[in-house]
């Protein structure tokens, strides 16, 4: 802390005035000399220190309390993040969702059964995310990171996951059917379990992924597919998918039923 001190007296004002080598000079140093004079005699005394130890009390307060609400200011924060994903369930666009997410998985909060079924959620980055039963149906999440994610039991049908990173993903009994997967990297991903019935797989990358009991993969479209393991291709033939160039109407080629 920094108390008031003593000043020492100011010295006389004809020693001070013979300071001054020019006359025009001399208001300056008269000013300088009665404000010296004016401090000398504040700084005696002890109702100035007094307050000058309040001022510094009251910034040790204030910085003792900033820390001290720093937990409300966290949860007010997250309430906020989470009214803004609630509110715009079921509505197109991102609506601030993006973000809202993200801030919540930098901060450790578990994103288990999110509503985002319909959002436009481009290139968010929600890598080792917890989305345990997390609703994805039909969302536009182009260009998205989910790198090492729980997505199990999620429901992925129709979404758009085109270019998505999906490496490592956790998805078992997770429902990809008619979901867009083309272009994207399922490396070592967990599909025990998941339903990917039509769901369009072309130029996935499917290096070291867990396929052999895969629930469903009838009419998905595994064309081109990249770094499929041995015995995937042969496998999911017979089970129905097809190996098809373009993805326009290809499934009205088939009966459905």
């Amino acid at each position: 802390m920094a108390f008031l001190k003593r000043r020492t007296r100011p010295e006389p004002w004809p020693r001070r005035l013979a300071q001054a080598k020019y006359s025009w000079l001399i208001p300056f140093f008269a000013l300088e000399w009665g404000w010296s004079w004016l401090a000398y005699l504040l700084s005696g005394w002890a109702f100035l220190e007094v307050l000058e130890c309040l001022g510094t009390l009251s910034l040790l307060v204030a910085v003792v309390s900033y820390f001290a609400e720093s937990k409300d200011r966290i949860k007010q924060k997250h309430y906020q993040a989470w009214q803004v994903i609630n509110s715009a369930q079921g509505k197109g666009g991102s609506g601030g969702r993006i973000d809202a997410l993200e801030d919540l998985h930098k901060d450790g909060v578990p994103l288990v059964g999110v509503d985002l079924s319909d959002a436009f959620l481009h290139g968010v980055e929600l890598n080792g995310a917890n989305l345990l039963r997390a609703n994805f149906h039909s969302a536009d999440i182009r260009d998205g990171s989910f790198v090492g994610s729980q997505l199990e039991y999620a429901d992925l049908t129709s979404a758009n996951f085109r270019h998505a990173d999906l490496q490592k993903a956790a998805l078992q009994n997770a429902n990809l059917e008619d979901a867009d997967l083309f272009g994207a990297d399922l490396g070592q991903a967990d599909l025990t379990g998941a339903h990917l019935g039509k769901a369009d797989l072309r130029n996935t990358d499917l290096h070291g992924i867990k396929w052999q009991e895969i629930a469903e993969i009838r009419l998905a479209n595994v064309f081109g597919v990249k770094n499929a393991p041995t015995g995937f291709l042969e496998w999911a033939s017979k089970m129905g998918a097809v190996s098809i160039v373009s993805d326009g109407g290809w499934l009205a080629r088939f009966n459905l039923d």
